[in-house]
Parts: C-alpha cells; structure tokens; sequence
C-alpha cells in the first residue's frame, strides 16, 4: 500500500504532491514497512562516508546504465537491481541524492521509464538532511532480496530521440544548460571537459532555461508560483504543450523533467537524453549558435 503523502502547505500547491517528500516526513516514516530509500548521487563515493539510515545506494553509472550500449538497461536487468536493493512493485520509494537532487531526478526518470508507480523525490536531497542534523550512519544496509517482476521498458511516454527532436520542430524545446554551453561560447559543461561535442550552440527555436534555476538556495525546488513564472511566464509554456527538454547526457533535464511533470503538471513532457552529446556531433542536423533562439529550420519536421 503507498504510503501517505506529504501534506505540506508547498507541496499542496504542486501538480503531483505525491511526488515529493519534505526531510520531515521522511525521517517520521523511516523504517516502516513498504518504503525503501535509495540515495542516488553524482559524486558515486558519497553514500560511503554517510547516508540516511536504512538507505540503499544506486549508482547511476554502473547501475542504470547498461555498459556497451549508449542505453538503459532492460527489463530483466532492472527486476534484479530492484531485487537486490529490497524493493518490491508496490515498495514506495523516496529517492534524494546531492546537488539539488540533480543525479537522484535521473533516477527517478529511470524508475518511470519501467513504470514503478510510486517513486518520490526528497525535496533539498542530501545536503538539506545533513544542514538539518538529522540521523546519519555509515552501516551499509543488507535488505532483503524481493520478487520485483520482470516489466518492459516503455519508453514512449517520456524519453526522446534524435529523430523524435527533428520531428519535433515548431513544438517546445527547453535547453537546461549554462548559458555558455547554450550559446555555443562552451562545448563542454564547466568543470566536465570530457563531455564535449564538436559544435557548440543549441538546437533551433530552444529555450534557455538553466536546470539549477528551478531549486532554492537550499537545494528545495522552488514554490509553485516561482515554477510557474519561469517555465510559464518566461520560457511561454502553456497547458498542454508537447515539450522535450535536453542538456548533455539527460541527467540536468531529468530534473527539468520532474519539475515540469510532476510539480507544475504538464502531461507530455520527454527527456532528449542523447542531448548534446549527440546532437553537437551529429551529421546534418542543423544547431545555432549565440543568445537567441533561431528560426524553425526548413525542410526537417517529417510531420
């Protein structure tokens, strides 16, 4: 049975309150039966030096990702991963990792992707619980192995191709990069010189709108009217719209994924995680470069 929502005055606001957890509720409910906590971070060794009590770790590159194919991994693979970490089909999860939840929004994404129905996001993640001093450890957990059932990845729904992006023209896309990477001033993210592509810019008609720009100093997302002036007032996003959001790999734009579905509600909203690395080196797919946007290109929508 799915654990109670958070019934927070801010969460009240948002789209999908289920979808988010405050450090309160989720240090009240540890330990209960049916919840699971995994901590997903980018910096892999964190979890290591201390973690939420009872909590299981998922690394995202060697976990989620499958090791030859620029791929996740698949049905049979994920029903073990879920095995091994002690959660069940209906196990709610509440996932929080470091960096404003940048890594642990990835994994969130990933657990949609094979339809896991109750999955949470820790609002402020990882540094909010140690900046609120509640219980810490480094006892690894042993959980017990669980029957998760084999399901098929649906990838449709949420997750973007390169051709599903060049069909998509004349139709919403939000770049979640630094607006140097989205300028082309940087092919590379800062401090991330090994995620490079050959051309910098951005893909035509693409909104700037940083990923860090929707959390709080404090890591939390922002409130339900700071959302909506960004991605509404802003970037000009209306009920409805058929949006694909891109970064480099996916991961930033997981967490503009999350914001958009789950906290403001839009209903058709897909993660490009080819993103950059793929667009930027791509043959024959046009980009732009500098501040504004560009023009729908000639002769690419198929549709």
């Amino acid at each position: 049975m799915p654990k109670a929502v958070d019934t927070s005055t801010k969460f009240s606001e948002y789209a999908h309150p289920e979808r988010i957890v405050s450090t309160q509720w989720l240090e009240e409910h540890l330990g209960s039966d049916g919840l699971v906590v995994v901590e997903s971070d980018e910096d892999i060794l964190l979890y290591e030096i201390g973690h939420i009590p009872g909590s299981v770790k998922v690394d995202w590159h060697t976990d989620l990702n499958d090791p030859v194919n620029r791929d996740y991994i698949d049905g049979e693979e994920f029903s073990a991963l879920m095995s091994l970490k002690g959660i069940s089909r209906d196990t709610t999860v509440v996932i929080y990792g470091d960096k404003s939840n940048w890594w642990a929004a990835y994994a969130l994404w990933v657990f949609s992707l094979f339809g896991h129905e109750d999955v949470r996001l820790l609002d402020g993640g990882r540094d909010k619980w140690i900046a609120e001093e509640r219980p810490f450890t480094t006892e690894r957990s042993m959980p017990k192995r669980t029957e998760y059932p084999v399901c098929d990845r649906r990838d449709e729904a949420i997750r973007a191709f390169l051709p599903d992006v060049i069909n998509h023209f004349g139709k919403p896309l939000i770049d979640v990069r630094s607006p140097q990477e989205y300028s082309g001033e940087r092919t590379t993210m800062p401090a991330y010189p090994e995620e490079g592509a050959l051309r910098g810019g951005h893909i035509p008609t693409a909104a700037s709108v940083p990923w860090g720009r929707a959390a709080a100093e404090d890591g939390t997302f922002r409130d339900r009217a700071e959302l909506d002036a960004i991605y509404r007032d802003e970037a000009g996003l209306s009920d409805n719209d058929d949006v694909v959001a891109y970064c480099r790999i996916g991961e930033r734009s997981s967490h503009t994924w999350f914001v958009l579905t789950h906290l403001l509600g839009f209903e058709n909203v897909r993660n490009y995680d080819g993103s950059w690395t793929e667009w930027g080196n791509a043959v024959r797919v046009p980009i732009i470069r500098g501040e504004e946007r560009g023009e729908e290109p000639k002769g690419y929508n198929s549709k």
